[in-house]
């Protein structure tokens, strides 16, 4: 037998483990494939979708700068959506609150309608070339069946329910309620013409499996009918859907879904007698579930994409809805805007870039779950806006704050960037998206992930480093190789969210966190709150590859552009 000695041992036992350990360390490293020639489908705008609660504040100061600033990074018109634009009131604005006065009634019961409040609203939009998703809702006092208490008063910390009050109830009228949706678009062809109003969406109500509705599900078709048939009448090209369910996944939610859908196709229409009601969208709602665990925030992804998954199977499992476009209503990382991190302390994710990272990770996987069930995929509403004369940086959901933007619009702005088609990219560190839908990102490796498109002149990479853990990390190198460029030479652009780049949060508190900030603070941090080049160069193609080193903390995002 041959004998090998104890150093040769040693020696074969120390070359293995430094192998072993090497072939671990190659592992963990990020490395990035694009490959331009494989085309995966037309790079959608789905992301060019923004709503909020509180209608008012679309015409006040702050709301026409974000408003326009999200209209510039666009390529399409953006369409939003907003709750409230019949609900009675005097317009002033407040948290969760809106109202427009549309509808009221003289003493002998008489339609009164006053567009002015509704006009002011669409006008913003329209003049910054955006498309209202318009909601049909909510109940106008004068015509609620349970008027009183109407006007709420809620704050941060108080009880969700206490915003439920006379404008969530079914109508004592449904004849009122039909021409009151007549009228309105009637008035909207008026003022902005048949073609400009073809290309709107309008929707009823808002999830109305939930709070937001205190009648029946029949009492719901019922409304959706005499709305639609309003719809229809002023403008039979008009295109209106529904449901907008929350918690879609959940077996409640989804029975709805389902049920709405049998109505559509195939009920007695309430409004006309006849059989089905008109569908030409499919709407819902897909909400992560951020937890505080140890003092420290743990977001989860996995709801959100479980809601997805299910919206888009339920409108793929019946043929008179598969080709509908789909609008995922809402789509965000929890489900209340209004709610800031001191109330509600799992929600601090919001100012920094553990929000902006979250929606480049969770966009690729909403275009992911689109290829897998074939949906048509046509909008992800982000539920998130602005609110104005609030606290600077208090925590609310939005895309900026006193009119500063925050790191998760810079992610908007890299979208704008990406058009043409969805191209393969590969990353060896991106996890699967079974694996997301089932315990969203909780292992020990962060997710560093790829979503790469494509046209004749350019292409744009974007790649980000997320965990639901929110916590900073040090940078880690990721290679991204770009095959199958068509040209010898290019510019190449390197656009950065992280720490220390296109972050206003991070440089206000550097400030000491003021909530007066003096005018040249201000200045400051309305230049941080943009996106921000950190590499421009140009580089030479050589057999149509180039590779483009990146150094990326916890939570960065990177978009990597070339043009030729």
């Amino acid at each position: 037998m041959l004998k090998l000695s104890n150093c040769f041992l040693g020696a074969v036992f120390f070359f293995s483990f430094v192998s072993v350990r090497a072939q671990v360390l190659q592992e963990k490293k990020a490395l990035i494939t694009v490959d331009l020639k494989k085309e995966i489908a037309p790079m959608e705008p789905v992301w060019a979708w923004f709503g909020y609660d509180e209608p008012n504040y679309t015409y006040m100061k702050d709301g026409k700068k974000l408003l326009s600033e999200i209209a510039d990074l666009s390529p399409v018109p953006v369409y939003v959506r907003t709750h409230s634009l019949l609900v009675s009131g005097d317009g002033v604005a407040a948290l969760k609150w809106g109202s427009t006065n549309a509808y009221s009634e003289d003493a002998n019961g008489n339609p009164i309608y006053n567009w002015k409040i509704v006009d002011s609203i669409f006008d913003t939009y329209v003049k910054r070339g955006m498309k209202p998703l318009a909601q049909i809702g909510f109940m106008p006092e004068a015509l609620s069946t349970h008027p009183s208490p109407y006007r709420h008063y809620w704050k941060p910390g108080d009880p969700y329910t206490d915003i439920i009050t006379g404008w969530a109830y079914p109508p004592k009228d449904y004849d009122k309620w039909r021409n009151l949706v007549y009228e309105w678009v009637k008035h909207s062809v008026e003022r902005y013409g048949k073609n400009e109003v073809e290309s709107w969406y309008w929707e009823v109500w808002n999830e109305a499996n939930g709070h937001y509705w205190k009648g029946t599900q029949e009492e719901f078709f019922k409304l959706y009918d005499y709305a639609a048939d309003g719809v229809k009448k002023a403008l039979p090209t008009a295109k209106i859907g529904g449901l907008n369910v929350a918690g879609t996944s959940g077996k409640g939610a989804s029975s709805w879904m389902n049920n709405f859908i049998k109505h559509c196709i195939s009920g007695t229409n309430y409004a006309t007698g006849k059989i089905g009601s008109p569908l030409d969208a499919i709407l819902f709602h897909a909400k992560g579930r951020p937890r505080l665990m140890d003092g420290t925030v743990i977001m989860d992804m996995a709801p959100q994409l479980r809601d997805i998954q299910t919206g888009f199977k339920i409108t793929m499992s019946y043929p008179e809805t598969k080709d509908l476009p789909v609008i995922i209503g809402e789509s965000d990382p929890e489900g209340c805007a209004a709610c800031g991190m001191a109330t509600n302390p799992e929600n601090a994710y919001r100012n920094g870039t553990m929000y902006s990272s979250y929606t480049a990770a969770s966009f690729a996987r909403k275009y992911l779950l689109a290829d897998k069930t074939k949906a048509n995929f046509l909008g992800a509403v982000s539920w998130s806006f602005e609110f104005e004369n609030q606290p600077w940086f208090y925590g609310f959901r939005d895309l900026a704050t006193n009119g500063v933007d925050k790191p998760v619009l810079n992610v908007f702005r890299m979208f704008g960037m990406m058009k043409g088609s969805r191209v393969e990219a590969v990353s060896n560190r991106m996890y699967p998206l079974e694996a997301v839908l089932e315990k969203s990102i909780r292992d020990s490796q962060s997710d560093i992930g790829v979503l790469a498109s494509a046209d004749s002149k350019s292409t744009a990479v974007m790649v980000w480093n997320y965990h639901d853990k929110d916590e900073q990390g040090s940078a880690e190198a990721v290679d991204v190789t770009l095959n199958s460029i068509p040209a010898k030479k290019a510019t190449l652009n390197v656009y950065l969210i992280d720490r220390d780049n296109s972050n206003s949060y991070e440089v206000w508190k550097k400030m000491g966190s003021p909530q007066n900030p003096t005018s040249e603070q201000i200045a400051l941090l309305e230049k941080s709150g943009k996106l921000k080049c950190v590499t421009t160069k140009k580089v030479e193609i050589r057999s149509g590859k180039v590779n483009v080193p990146l150094q990326l903390m916890r939570q960065a995002v990177a978009l990597v552009k070339l043009d030729w």
